[in-house]
């Protein structure tokens, strides 16, 4: 096998920890002598060893002078875990091949060189774009300190999300479904507005094997999310977060609404922009990231419908787009699109997306793609 191989084996592993790791990057690890693959590991859990540590800690022979893959820079400082450098060192391991260097500065190029000090040759960059691709929320995250902002939404070939009358089970087919389960698992947490909360009454849990439920943040200004919804009644088993207006607060009716869902153990978070009088009594998205940034969550799916997909592309907070088509056509004037909002004057301003990829789901297709940086095109033709 090539270098090449033994690398796409190790992000192949370092997949499996997709939904447990949050915020720590997935992380795969390969062992390799003799031509033989003598070890594997992966980070399967925040908290726990790293890739590397669990590879060579399960090795059945003995690894001196093998080679040993790993998708990211080892760790060379203490944390929850020991520097996996340290064990590396200690098993005699006699080259390293990396996949993307680390962005953390405790570690940042610090890892390479204290390999390179105790005598271990290290080669870099093997498949690094598809490591770093892989880990697109952490390095985002890490460098911005910002969760990374993914919308979702599911369309008819005519832009509708639902018909006129709000109906909107279902416009994608099963498989497309089953795909958005996978995307609840990959991110940290999932948001929808009051109206999307009210007209679907949503589990927003992840329905796959090996699932991860993300938490539930609902964007409610008024406080209007029912103490019966699904979202209430299971905020105790999965954590559940309502972001609502200082001013809905200040009044006896919602400070009786808050009491409600605190007893059934949904989070009430005020997030409003209070000091700006064109958003008073209104969700100020900026700072529900930053909330969101302050209790370790790096990302989120949002699933919400036109008002609130506006809200986030309008303050420049989306970092990447899955639209689902389904081939259907709905018409009316008065169905719902899926961004809606002022919108832009000028196709000239309108959001590019770059990086696309495209996915069948029996009859539907979805697009996905990055956000380019700056949110808006500037090229002329």
């Amino acid at each position: 096998m090539t270098h090449e191989e033994y690398m796409r084996r190790a992000l192949d592993l370092a997949r499996r920890g997709e939904g447990h790791v949050n915020p720590n990057p997935m992380v795969g690890c390969v062992v390799v002598k003799d031509g033989r693959v003598i070890s594997e590991g992966y980070h399967e859990k925040v908290g726990e060893y790293h890739a590397e540590r669990n590879a060579l800690l399960r090795c059945e022979e003995d690894p001196a002078g093998a080679d040993l893959y790993v998708t990211l820079e080892p760790c060379c400082h203490y944390g929850r875990t020991p520097p996996c450098t340290e064990i590396i060192i200690e098993k005699g391991i006699g080259r390293v091949f990396i996949a993307a260097m680390d962005v953390n500065p405790l570690v940042a190029g610090k890892g390479v060189q204290t390999l390179r000090d105790a005598g271990i040759e290290v080669v870099t960059g093997i498949l690094a774009q598809e490591a770093m691709d892989l880990n697109e929320v952490f390095y985002h995250f890490f460098e911005t300190h910002r969760p990374f902002v993914a919308m979702k939404y599911a369309m008819t070939l005519d832009g509708k999300i639902a018909c006129h009358t709000g109906d909107s089970q279902w416009i994608t087919e099963p498989q497309s479904r089953a795909y958005v389960h996978g995307l609840r698992k990959k991110y940290s947490s999932i948001l929808v507005g009051i109206g999307t909360a009210l007209a679907d009454d949503p589990m927003l849990n992840c329905r796959t094997e090996e699932g991860v439920d993300p938490v539930r943040l609902v964007a409610d200004s008024q406080l209007r999310l029912p103490p019966d919804s699904q979202l209430a009644q299971t905020a105790k088993e999965i954590p559940t977060w309502v972001f609502t207006a200082e001013e809905t607060l200040q009044s006896a009716k919602g400070r009786e609404r808050a009491e409600a869902l605190n007893r059934l153990g949904v989070d009430v978070i005020p997030c409003g922009s209070a000091d700006r009088a064109d958003h008073r009594g209104k969700i100020d998205v900026a700072r529900v990231l930053a909330l969101l940034a302050e209790r370790d969550i790096d990302s989120v799916l949002v699933e919400g419908g036109g008002t609130v997909n506006a809200s986030f592309l309008e303050a420049g907070l989306v970092d990447r787009v899955y639209a689902f088509l389904g081939p259907k056509l709905v018409g009316g004037a008065d169905s719902k699109s899926p961004v809606e909002g002022k919108g832009v004057a000028k196709m000239a301003d309108a959001t590019e997306l770059e990086h696309i990829e495209v996915e069948h789901f029996e009859d539907d297709i979805m697009i996905t793609g990055r956000v380019k940086e700056g949110g808006v095109s500037c090229s002329q033709d």
